[in-house]
């Protein structure tokens, strides 16, 4: 039976370490299995993971496709049925629904970026909210139900 004070390690699973650059009696000398001359025998040689040697790089042979519109408003979105169900669940309690509040209840993820109003859905609670945009149905919806829409810069 083996007890823990017992075990060993299996025969040739242990070797000993590689001392390299540590002179000509170390039957590892000259080169310090390094090879030969050239960038990658030097002290201090390092690649980048994607370098491909000189030769011309994926992320340029692959032609570019489409069109990439660099000014595009990226917006978190809320359903008016997330709205109605944060009322519903009692977590817009104020009439005001605005970012902090909105973050508060845990609808959108963060505070500072803008966020659109979609008409998904129905609601009906009276509420007075900011957002950065609205869809067209979503702001109908909302002044039926009694509220007020506003559209706050970015």
């Amino acid at each position: 039976m083996d007890i823990l004070s017992n075990l060993k390690y299996a025969k040739g699973s242990k070797k000993p370490r590689k001392r390299i650059g540590r002179g000509e009696g170390s039957g590892r000398g000259g080169t310090a299995t390094k090879g030969m001359n050239g960038q990658k025998s030097r002290s201090g040689f390092k690649y980048r993971a994607w370098f491909e040697g000189g030769q011309m790089p994926l992320q340029r042979r692959v032609p570019k496709r489409g069109f990439n519109n660099y000014s595009r408003m990226e917006y978190q979105v809320v359903n008016v049925s997330d709205l109605q169900r944060l009322v519903d669940a009692k977590k817009l309690t104020e009439e005001k629904v605005d970012a902090a509040a909105l973050y508060k209840a845990g609808a959108i993820s963060k505070a500072a970026a803008p966020f659109k109003i979609l008409g998904n859905g129905e609601l009906k609670a009276k509420l007075d909210v900011e957002a950065h945009a609205f869809s067209k149905s979503a702001k109908e919806k909302i002044e039926a139900a009694g509220g007020s829409t506003k559209t706050v810069k970015v």
